[in-house]
């Protein structure tokens, strides 16, 4: 008896998949039936592809797999934020969150399971980073917040947001595959204008990230305007100065035309004070960018805690 080695069957193309379907004897017109369920109507298995036969699901079941994620756990919040805990099919945990606004209702996803950056203020900087996710995985995060929008709101997601769990820019390449499909016509079909990947700050995959030409938003997790209180809450910065940061957002913004967002987390007598707010004004003057000032969501065991209103003011 022969044993065949299974593959992730979402890691192939559309071509890829008529051309298999012809090796095995089938019409080659059912690919694009097959291609549908995986990325359109987020079949996690080949069971839910109903309008394919029990004969061909069963053969591309012999040689393939499709790894999907489950909803673990779903948490909803007094403004009506729903925080998801999805299990991967190795029984990790990775977290989601819908978050609506006004007119908006966004998806915020995590690049990898853990994260390695160690960020002192962050619950996630506690953990180890176990793996990065396959885009597919990341994929499965925005169709399944999608469709818990369609369910509670009755409207579909407006933007996606990678500031989950993970470093977006330490999973370069499945990142970029995930939004491919994202803003695909063959996928959700986003615009990538509505899609925002957050840094804590890598120098050289943001110049990456420019001489790829990308166009979706880039966003900075700065949390600090100078040197010195960056390296105390944020141990990349050691490696990766304002500095260079300035210079490769710039080099970014000029190969791309596309936005910048700094985002800013306010720490109490940390970051808060006066002089902060001076030398953040000046990183703006050098970068066209715009700041978004967030309440801090205290973490247990940690020092920091959020700004008091008056000084957030």
């Amino acid at each position: 008896m022969v044993l065949i080695e299974q593959r992730n069957f979402r890691n192939l193309t559309l071509e890829e998949i008529k051309s298999h379907l012809q090796s095995i004897g089938e019409k080659p017109f059912r690919a694009i039936q097959i291609y549908d369920w995986l990325w359109k109507k987020g079949a996690g298995s080949f069971d839910e592809m109903s309008n394919v036969s029990k004969d061909l699901r069963n053969k591309l079941r012999e040689e393939f797999f499709i790894h999907s994620l489950s909803t673990d756990l779903k948490q909803v919040s007094a403004d009506r934020t729903i925080k998801i805990r999805f299990r991967t099919y190795d029984a990790h945990f990775i977290e989601g969150v819908l978050i609506p606004a006004n007119d908006r209702l966004t998806a915020c996803v995590s690049s990898q399971v853990g994260c390695s950056l160690t960020c002192r203020f962050c619950a996630t900087g506690k953990m180890d980073r176990i793996r990065n996710l396959n885009f597919d995985e990341i994929f499965d995060q925005v169709e399944l917040l999608h469709r818990e929008a369609m369910a509670q709101y009755g409207r579909p997601l407006t933007n996606v947001v990678f500031m989950g769990m993970g470093e977006p820019l330490l999973n370069y390449g499945e990142v970029m595959k995930a939004i491919e499909k994202i803003s695909s016509p063959d996928g959700l079909g986003m615009s990538p204008r509505r899609i925002t990947v957050s840094t804590a700050g890598i120098a050289k995959m943001i110049r990456k990230l420019g001489d790829d030409e990308v166009r979706f938003r880039l966003a900075l997790s700065l949390h600090a305007a100078n040197d010195e209180k960056r390296n105390q809450i944020m141990p990349i910065n050691e490696t990766n100065n304002l500095e260079s940061l300035i210079e490769a957002l710039n080099y970014f913004a000029v190969k791309t035309g596309n936005r910048i967002s700094f985002e800013y987390i306010l720490l109490n007598r940390f970051n808060d004070f006066t002089e902060d707010a001076r030398e953040l004004v000046k990183i703006c003057k050098r970068i066209p960018a715009r700041v978004n000032l967030i309440e801090y969501n205290t973490v247990s065991d940690v020092t920091y805690s959020r700004s008091a209103d008056d000084r957030a003011k």
